[in-house]
């Protein structure tokens, strides 16, 4: 209002000094002679009053403006201004206007967002609305950490931009000053966002300095703690919120979570006491007492528990959950993805369920649809959880013979983990069934550096360098070397690593030890892994020596998506038995878990 109407009052004030120097030229006989104007300049500012007047009326529309309509219509007002020409001042004048207008039209689109409001199905489109109000906004009013704020917390939002969201969050915690309440927000959603739990902590103890009476940063920092197996730091954050707060029943269960990583039961049971003094009626500390009970591994005891909280809470996804995992550990596998699939009508598409029902299909030799549920984990999980699954993923592809999948999962596990053990080793195999002996000996040999104690992986390098048709590959001595290893590791009690230590000895040229070691293994073996294992017997009695080259096919062939096997194997049944050639079967490297 005050813009407004000081630009109409210097206007006419302008008109007034004009008026004054005519009477004075008038009455003093002093001859004003004014410049001429040329039509273009005149045009010019023709066109500047044009934009005064829409500035003008977007100011006057500006201070009523109530609805998203309005503020719509200031923007186009100021638009329009800065299009036809202002003055310098005036064309300042308007940016700071349209940028300040878009700001209060995003805020006002992403606080109804967020506010838990149904505006449409397609939220995420109003999710935009709002960000391109707020993000062209704060370009020309850039000290606005309300706004910043609010651009964190929608980019928070599923299918929002993480990086962005982290920017906006720290911005704000620069612009907070002494607003404490302001810079707490700011420091939650960045430890909220953030990958590095030392870093999310840093954020939470400036947090708790910053609101020493609020029990909510101490349960946030609690929860924190436990994800990083800071247990009894935990436990010290959730007595504290407790202090302030006695009767907080969720505090109350994320203790009963410290107690149990803590293995102090007894102090959970009267956690669990406390609780149903508080809600007598409720399931929440039947339910404890059946986690308590499960991870005791008293599981009949546990199902019991969970079977009465589910009569009392026959809706509650948790309850569902856990009852899933009593009855997997109970073997009853049917009963259990009942649960799941009941948990999964109410929490549709949890990751925490979806993992638990992959377990339960490729328990069960469905690989095909764990991938599935895996795979829709995996494009909604954060990163540090992306290890895990891809390992997840790897193994199942790999069970599946999906080589090449197989391996590009692996791979994006050793991207993030160079050492991890299980990758390297699912790497090794994967790329063995498809012939690549050499990339899988350098997996092998990676892997026993960091665990040489490794059975699985002992035996399956030492396999590959005593039987490789590659001669430039075969090292017999280190092959015997690893077999004696992987064997005193399994008590000479695996018959698949006996008739590898058989394999070295023939590559080493001892034919009588070699048939001494394959007449244990097939001793040991049982089914189609003894006929393979009689098959290499009969190889060294002829006084030749195994020769294998997988050369499975990347996929499957003939297969666009995955299907289900009748029969599926996840470790390998035969060897080749003949004389220095490549074989083409169905087999898959020597593995412990044949």
């Amino acid at each position: 209002m005050s813009g407004s109407f000081s630009r109409r009052l210097c206007r006419s004030w302008s008109r007034c000094i004009a008026l004054i120097l005519v009477f004075i030229c008038v009455f003093s006989g002093t001859r004003l002679v004014l410049s001429e104007e040329s039509p273009a300049e005149s045009s010019v500012e023709s066109q500047k009053e044009n934009g005064r007047a829409d500035l003008d009326r977007a100011v006057e529309l500006k201070l009523s403006a109530r609805t998203f309509t309005d503020l719509g219509e200031v923007i186009r007002l100021c638009e329009e201004a800065l299009k036809k020409g202002l003055s310098s001042e005036d064309t300042d004048f308007a940016k700071h206007l349209l940028g300040a207008t878009r700001i209060q039209r995003g805020m006002m689109i992403g606080q109804t967002l967020l506010s838990g409001l149904t505006i449409d199905r397609n939220w995420p489109a109003f999710r935009t609305l709002a960000l391109e109000d707020l993000e062209k906004g704060l370009a020309t009013e850039p000290d606005q950490p309300e706004a910043w704020l609010l651009v964190s917390r929608l980019q928070s939002l599923p299918g929002g931009d993480r990086k962005k969201a982290l920017e906006a969050a720290t911005k704000v915690t620069e612009l907070a000053g002494d607003n404490p309440r302001l810079a707490s927000q700011a420091l939650i959603l960045r430890a909220e966002l953030a990958e590095d739990k030392q870093q999310a902590l840093a954020d939470l103890d400036k947090v708790v300095a910053l609101m020493p009476d609020d029990p909510e940063p101490l349960r946030l920092r609690g929860q924190t703690r436990l994800q990083v197996d800071k247990f009894e730091e935990a436990l010290a954050d959730f007595d504290a919120a407790l202090k302030i707060e006695p009767n907080h029943i969720p505090t109350l269960e994320s203790k009963i979570d410290a107690l149990l990583e803590l293995k102090r039961f007894d102090q959970a049971l009267e956690i669990c006491d406390q609780i149903e003094k508080l809600a007598p009626s409720s399931s929440e500390a039947v339910f404890h007492r059946a986690r308590i009970a499960a991870v005791q591994k008293d599981f009949d005891k546990a199902l019991e528990l969970l079977n009465k909280a589910a009569e009392l809470d026959p809706k509650n996804p948790a309850v569902l959950m856990i009852r899933a995992a009593v009855y997997q550990e109970l073997k009853k596998t049917e009963e259990a993805l009942k649960d799941v699939n009941e948990a999964l009508k109410l929490r549709p598409g949890n990751p925490a369920l979806l993992r638990l029902r992959a377990a339960l299909l490729a328990g069960s030799g469905k690989f095909t649809e764990a991938i599935a549920d895996l795979e829709q984990v995996r494009k909604a999980q954060s990163p540090e959880d992306q290890v895990v699954l891809n390992l997840q993923l790897g193994l199942l592809y790999s069970a599946q013979k999906y080589y090449g999948r197989a391996i590009e999962h692996f791979s994006k596990v050793l991207e993030v983990e160079p050492k991890n053990v299980a990758a390297l080793r699912g790497r090794g195999d994967a790329l063995l069934s498809v012939g690549r002996q050499a990339e899988a000996i350098k997996d092998y040999e990676k892997a026993i550096e960091v665990d040489s104690k490794d059975s699985g992986v002992l035996n399956n390098l030492a396999w590959v360098l005593a039987t490789s048709p590659d001669e430039k590959l075969r090292d017999g001595k280190r092959a015997l070397e690893l077999a004696k290893q992987a064997c005193e590791l399994t008590d000479y009690k695996e018959a698949h690593i006996l008739s590898t230590l058989a394999a070295a000895y023939a590559e080493c040229g001892d034919m009588d030890k070699a048939i001494e070691w394959s007449r244990k293994a097939v001793e040991l073996g049982e089914g189609e892994e003894k006929e393979a294992l009689q098959k290499e017997l009969d190889t060294y009695l002829k006084g030749e020596k195994v020769r294998e080259l997988l050369q499975e096919p990347l996929e499957p062939s003939g297969d666009k998506e995955l299907i289900p096997e009748k029969e599926t194997e996840s470790s390998p049944t035969d060897k080749s038995t003949e004389t220095p050639k490549d074989s083409n079967n169905n087999d898959t490297p020597k593995s412990p878990e044949r």
